[in-house]
């Protein structure tokens, strides 16, 4: 074991290149690493090398800060007759990403010194903090984080500071949950996954998903709600939709849903002129549901024929020959094309730019593929809250490569003139 060190004392052997040239740099801490194994230290953990350079450096910025603070170096002769001075120090122990370092926090006789390298009251640097809240994103549960910070960073954190660390985010997503939203929205598009969360009992629980494209082509994840187990039901997307109208949502010109029970009737209770479209994609999977799979192919090639048709009419011809084909070998899949047929034609008025966007829930289903990636690493949550922190997170992380949460729509412009045409009147106002 080395010797811990604390303050000014904690400063490497070997001297630190002046200027902070990267060359010399990368020279120097090689040559550290190399004495350090030929020392036998560690890297990480109590005494290593890392764990001392992190307090060496930390020391050095307090007492910087505090410098700056004062106006004067420690015994300057500035420093006489100033008002304030220092005021000696107290140990902390601050939990980083290489290891706990204990600093020594000075003060000031005034009380005035509010340092920022490591603030008051924070027993952590935010580097951890966030891995910490990454990690939960991803559906690790609190032991799961546990082990993997002592593996790699050899930092033992309790689990109960874990569930601190992201217990934090709760405000975060409350805010979020009852933002203003915007007056209008070119597209909603509304679905549901199924998670399993403990009560008396673990259950089934849906999770209603809303994402909005507003008129500047920007997709928005706009809430989620944990609804009750025994399955959807209108009123539970009654409730939803009247939360998002109550949070500004005063029109939205399509809905874009995947036909599920009481969803569109509660659309057109809560904005009475939208037009209400069933997802093609989810019509295409249901109707796979009735027939066996060595027809799938040829009922797939079919059925895109009337989902591509470039008018109502034609949409129409090539439905009846697709149940001329099939209604009396799986008569179930016809009826359930008829029975959506009033909410599927709705996008085939529009350009082909448009239909892309109305026509499918691709956006949700690929938020939807994020949630169940977290959700299987944790088989169930233990309550509601947990559910909602981690969905909550890993619907507002920011993806690789993108500006917003879920990507803008292409070709906007050419879509935002269709909708005009279409919707004139009540958008006007708005762009």
């Amino acid at each position: 074991m080395t010797k811990r060190t604390t303050g000014d004392d904690a400063s490497p052997d070997l001297p630190v290149p002046a200027g902070g040239d990267p060359a010399s740099m990368d020279e120097w801490a090689a040559r550290l690493v190399d004495q350090a194994r030929a020392d036998g230290v560690a890297l990480t953990g109590d005494g290593g090398l890392l764990t001392d350079l992190m307090r060496h450096v930390l020391q050095r910025g307090l007492e910087v800060e505090l410098s700056e603070h004062l106006g004067y170096e420690r015994h300057a002769v500035e420093g006489r007759g100033s008002g304030n001075s220092r005021n000696g120090s107290y140990p902390k122990t601050i939990t980083t990403e290489v290891g706990e370092v204990e600093v020594l926090m000075p003060r000031d006789r005034a009380g005035t010194f509010e340092p920022v390298t490591i603030p008051k009251h924070q027993r952590r640097l935010d580097g951890l903090t966030g891995n910490v809240i990454s990690l939960y994103a991803k559906g690790m549960t609190t032991g799961d984080i546990q082990a993997h910070l002592a593996e790699i960073y050899d930092t033992e954190i309790s689990r109960e500071t874990i569930s601190k660390i992201t217990d934090a985010i709760v405000e975060d997503m409350v805010a979020w949950q009852n933002r203003p939203l915007d007056p209008i929205y070119a597209v909603l598009l509304i679905d549901a996954i199924v998670i399993k969360v403990r009560g008396s009992q673990v259950a089934n629980r849906p999770v209603y998903v809303a994402i909005g494209v507003n008129l500047d082509g920007e997709r928005d994840v706009l809430g989620l709600w944990l609804g009750p187990s025994g399955g959807e039901g209108a009123k539970q997307w009654a409730t939803m939709l009247t939360e998002l109208r109550n949070r500004g949502v005063a029109d939205a010109l399509i809905v874009c849903c995947d036909g599920l029970k009481g969803l569109p009737e509660s659309i057109r209770t809560t904005w009475p002129d939208a037009t209400v479209q069933t997802c093609v994609v989810h019509m295409v999977r249901n109707s796979l549901r009735y027939a066996s799979k060595k027809h799938w192919q040829t009922i797939v090639k079919e059925m895109r024929q009337i989902y591509e048709a470039p008018t109502v009419e034609a949409a129409e011809s090539a439905f009846a020959e697709f149940s001329e084909h099939w209604a009396d070998i799986y008569p179930a899949m016809i009826r359930s094309w008829e029975n959506s047929w009033a909410e599927f034609v709705p996008f085939l008025e529009f350009p082909a730019e448009l239909r892309k966007v109305v026509y499918t829930t691709n956006a949700i289903e690929s938020l939807n593929a994020r949630f169940r990636r977290a959700v299987r690493h944790r088989g169930h949550f233990p309550n509601e809250q947990a559910a909602l922190k981690v969905l909550y997170l890993v619907a507002t992380q920011r993806r690789p490569n993108r500006q917003d949460l879920t990507g803008r729509i292409n070709g906007w412009k050419t879509i935002l003139n269709a909708l005009t045409v279409h919707y004139g009147d009540r958008i006007a106002d708005h762009i």
